[in-house]
């Protein structure tokens, strides 16, 4: 006969995922899962002190929420992902969406059961050094970090890129694993690494954080200089991720990245939206029209990218409010977004949304 299946509550929700939309168990749920970092300024980042989430990140998780009609201030568990444990957590159904600076490569995408949606930002790898040990004035480039102590997470994309680096470059670096950028911060400054490599967004905000706190010092007590290498070592697309076989529910988290950077597109802001001309097709559709997203059970509310833009803002202002001051000008920016990869197409960048219609 058949074998029986123990349904327990431990595995109810791996069950349930695999046999209907992740969208459907969230409005039966009430609350929406979102695997996240906690540690990235910028990208990620809790604010011990205060409570308070921040991000790129955190905001687009916060418009997926206001897209499905929930209150992306208490309708969301914020769910500490690492890099060891994220895609587990994404298989099991301990979280409903991974968003948490994570790279789009093809084993991930073909054997982890994941599926990616948008890429809110594209990264690349970088090396930041301490100036006491490898002097930038002596170094110049990481290619010249021989001998050095370089530490980095594994179980990431940043681990294996070092080492294709060093391999290729004939560098003769000592890899350090680390379990997080916790532990690789330490070691950074205790001096039992020399430097510390991960995503560029990720080393600039390091970089600031340890200009600024004071904890990185010479036997002196003197400020210890660091710098970033110019080497640029990988590609690192980075964006959300949703269970493999999951279409309608990776479709709404795609097209709300898609949906924030069309509104930056035609100049629809979180002041504005509420008195755009929805006689304007191009308005409509994107104010006023499901356009197919969701479930046939769970719609979204032709109002859902209203509600993104009421919480959440566009593009623009979801980046300038994680890397930026928030005033709206792109003004005294940790990472500058002009000039990048994540600068929208119509200035150069990479940032390009498909028509919705």
């Amino acid at each position: 006969g058949a074998a029986s299946v123990d349904i327990t509550s431990d595995n109810a929700d791996a069950i349930s995922a695999a046999t209907q939309s992740t969208l459907d168990l969230i409005h039966e749920r009430g609350s929406m899962k979102c695997g996240v970092k906690e540690s990235q300024y910028g990208m990620g980042y809790l604010d011990s002190a205060t409570g308070v989430r921040s991000g790129l990140d955190i905001s687009y998780c916060r418009a997926i929420a206001a897209a499905i009609g929930l209150d992306p201030m208490t309708g969301i568990e914020f769910i500490p992902a690492s890099s060891q444990d994220r895609f587990e957590k994404l298989a099991s159904g301990e979280i409903d969406v991974l968003v948490r600076t994570t790279t789009w490569t093809t084993s991930r995408d073909a054997d982890l059961n994941a599926d990616f949606a948008g890429m809110n930002f594209f990264d690349g790898q970088g090396i930041l050094i301490r100036g006491d040990t490898f002097p930038q004035a002596g170094t110049v480039s990481a290619t010249s970090l021989s001998s050095a102590k370089v530490c980095v997470g594994t179980g990431t994309t940043t681990e294996g890129n070092l080492a294709d680096f060093d391999t290729s470059n004939s560098v003769g670096m000592q890899i350090v694993g680390v379990v997080d950028a916790a532990e690789g911060t330490q070691k950074l400054i205790n001096g039992e690494c020399d430097a510390f490599t991960g995503d560029m967004s990720a080393m600039v905000a390091k970089k600031w954080q340890l200009d600024n706190d004071g904890s990185i010092t010479d036997a002196n007590g003197q400020p210890i200089d660091l710098w970033i290498a110019p080497e640029i070592l990988s590609k690192e697309p980075l964006g959300a991720a949703t269970r493999d076989n999951d279409d309608d529910w990776n479709d709404v988290v795609q097209w709300v990245w898609f949906g924030m950077l069309t509104a930056e597109e035609m100049d629809v802001t979180s002041a504005n939206y509420g008195t755009q001309n929805l006689s304007n097709p191009s308005y409509n559709r994107l104010l006023n029209s499901t356009l197919g997203l969701g479930t046939e059970t769970n719609p979204l509310a032709p109002t859902w990218m209203q509600s993104v833009l009421e919480h959440v803002g566009n593009y623009y202002e979801a980046y300038d409010r994680s890397f930026c001051d928030g005033t709206g000008a792109m003004a005294n920016c940790l990472v500058d977004r002009a000039g990048t990869m994540n600068a929208p197409y119509w200035e150069g960048g990479l940032q390009y949304a498909p028509p919705m219609r």
